[in-house]
């Protein structure tokens, strides 16, 4: 699969509308059905930082960016933002999501 994370920075006057602004966008990408997962998370110490953390099977990838609405996300959505997003990207092998046995939950508290 390949798992992109990609940062985008919203202007200070739009930041707590921004996931009303991508829900298009967001919805659109999310019924892709190549599309694993697609989620927003908005950085607590930056209110203007949203991560987005996407997975697409590999051989979903060019459908995603050559959709109409991939293509209307890069017509509306800079308007705002404060810079271009960054993105890292990569391959993955796992596709199953496995514990992180580093915080394990005692079995008494669950």
């Amino acid at each position: 699969m390949i798992h992109n994370t990609a940062r985008f920075t919203v202007r200070p006057e739009h930041a707590d509308d921004w996931p009303e602004i991508a829900r298009a966008f967001t919805e659109a990408t999310r019924a892709e059905p190549g599309c694993l997962w697609f989620h927003w998370s908005r950085d607590v110490d930056d209110p203007c930082q949203y991560l987005l953390l996407g997975a697409f099977r590999e051989d979903a990838a060019a459908d995603h960016v050559g959709s109409a609405h991939f293509q209307e996300a890069q017509r509306t959505l800079p308007a705002y933002l404060q810079q271009t997003p960054t993105i890292l990207g990569v391959v993955v092998e796992d596709r199953e999501w496995v514990e992180l046995g580093e915080m394990r939950v005692p079995a008494e508290a669950t």
